[in-house]
Order: structure tokens, then sequence, then C-alpha cells
């Protein structure tokens, strides 16, 4: 799945259009409100962006995705009228994968397309993980206990994920809602305790993994 934020909705439908018409399965977003909406049902393969965008603009959007342990891998391309070496630069530097001045071509913008989605797919695949009944497939999006698939929201698999990737490391809650929720987290601080409550839950027998440091945050030890 790709997703395009575009305001301009003749270029939106248009690239939408050869995306979709190419094999690419696309999709589309007028403002960064939807976007993020979407985000949190689906990491997509590949995200393209507008700079000039209502709410906030595409170089705000990057930064937050970079920033993120949930997103943080997503290739980015930006769409901009913005084409100065300059503008280009900025882009770059901020965590773009490709820069992709306008006007453009369809044909061209669809050859960049796919190399970026063959770059991206050439990645190192994360490790899997089995602790104890818990296995974990970062790969496949799998988790399981007991050899019974376990459903998460994409927030709990993160926390769990993390936890995983730093086993015997105390994770700060701090550390937690900056790594899964994003520097522009407003929330609840409440929220990291929140989802390892319900994770503990979901993975039943496996909850007890999770160790709480009393005033420090959680932890998952490599051997169980």
């Amino acid at each position: 799945m790709i997703y395009l934020v575009e305001d301009d909705g003749s270029i939106r439908e248009l690239v939408l259009y050869t995306l979709n018409n190419s094999g690419l399965e696309a999709k589309g977003f007028a403002a960064p409100r939807a976007f993020w909406k979407a985000m949190e049902q689906e990491t997509p393969q590949l995200v393209m962006l507008d700079i000039m965008l209502p709410e906030e603009d595409g170089l705000q959007i990057l930064r937050k995705i970079r920033a993120s342990s949930v997103w943080k891998t997503v290739p980015v391309m930006m769409l901009t009228a913005k084409g100065t070496e300059y503008d280009k630069v900025i882009g770059l530097d901020a965590g773009a994968d490709d820069y992709v001045p306008k006007p453009f071509g369809m044909m061209e913008l669809l050859a960049r397309v796919r190399a970026l989605l063959r770059r991206s797919g050439s990645q190192k695949k994360p490790a899997e993980f089995t602790v104890g009944p818990l296995y974990v497939s970062p790969a496949r999006h799998v988790v399981k206990v007991n050899g019974q698939d376990v459903t998460l929201t994409l927030k709990e698999y993160e926390v769990l994920r993390m936890l995983l990737e730093n086993q015997d490391v105390v994770l700060t809650r701090d550390r937690l809602l900056n790594q899964v929720w994003g520097y522009a987290f407003d929330g609840e601080s409440r929220t990291v305790d929140v989802h390892i409550r319900t994770l503990r839950q979901k993975l039943g027998p496996a909850g007890e993994l999770i160790e709480t440091v009393r005033g420090v945050g959680y932890k998952i030890s490599g051997e169980a």
C-alpha cells in the first residue's frame, strides 16, 4: 500500500490513477489529519508527501515519521513545487528518500516509485524473537503464545517489539512514549501503563514476561 498526501485534487487523482492502474495499490489524502488516522490502522510500503499542505507541512510530517520507531524505516518521497537545490537538500536532510519537483511526468514518477520500493524491499529483515511461550516475527507481523495467534493493536505491538529488541534493558515510560507515540505526543503519561496492562492481558501466560521496574519503566528478560 502507498499513501499519498496531496491537497491538490487533480494531482492527487492523477497520481492515484497512475499507481493503481500500474499494479500498485494506493490511497490518497487531502489533509494530514486523515493520513495520520490511516497510519494508525496500517503501515504503508511508501509515503508520498507534498510539502505545502493544510494543518502541517510535509516536512513536519516527514520529521514525525523519522522520529517514530513504528514508521521510521518507511520510505518517503517528497512531491513538491519547491524544486530549488536548497529545497531538495532540506528535504533530503530531513530524511526523505527521494525528492521529485513539480511538474513531473507520470512515467518518470512511476519508475522512481518502483525503484524506491525495490531499494526498501532489499533492506535487512528484522529478527524473530522467542522468549518462553512468546514468539514474535516482525517481518511477518506475527505474535504467538504457545503456538496460538495473538491479535494486538499497532501501539501494543510496537511496545512489545521495543521491549524485545532491548531485552534485559529497562525502558522508561518517556522513552516508550517518544519512540512509539512520537516526540509530538501530548496525551496522558499513563498511556504506556494502560497499553502494558492490556498487552499483558492479551498475551495471557506470556504476559508475566513483561516486568515492571518500579519508578523506572518496563523490561523483558532474555531468558524465561
